[in-house]
């Protein structure tokens, strides 16, 4: 989910997250005020509900802001029949180690 998509799902008071491994981080002053000053917006939401729901919405957009970078093997081809090449730049390392870290979370 996109942070719009997440300020719209707020507005509307969407369902409450799932629930998930327990992480505790230290925030700036001016960080933390922004999260309850959120919390004041969407009283649906609690500070460490909404900061959930930002570190998901940030990740993601991580993962999609990671460039594709073109291997020499094909793995394919499109539409038009042009190859399409392995991506040998950090997604797939990436979807590798959070695949391995879903397998073992207690770590």
């Amino acid at each position: 989910m996109k942070v719009r998509q997440l300020i719209e799902a707020w507005q509307s008071n969407a369902g409450e997250p799932q629930r998930g491994c327990e992480l505790c981080l230290a925030l700036t002053v001016a960080d933390h005020a922004k999260l309850r000053a959120l919390a004041d917006l969407y009283p649906g939401r609690d500070v460490e509900t909404l900061a959930r729901e930002l570190l998901q919405a940030a990740l993601l957009e991580v993962e999609e802001a990671m460039p594709y970078v073109p291997g020499q093997k094909v793995i394919g081809e499109d539409e038009f029949g042009d190859p399409i090449y392995e991506d040998v730049g950090p997604t797939p390392r990436f979807l590798e180690l959070a695949r391995g870290y879903l397998e073992r979370p207690e770590e």
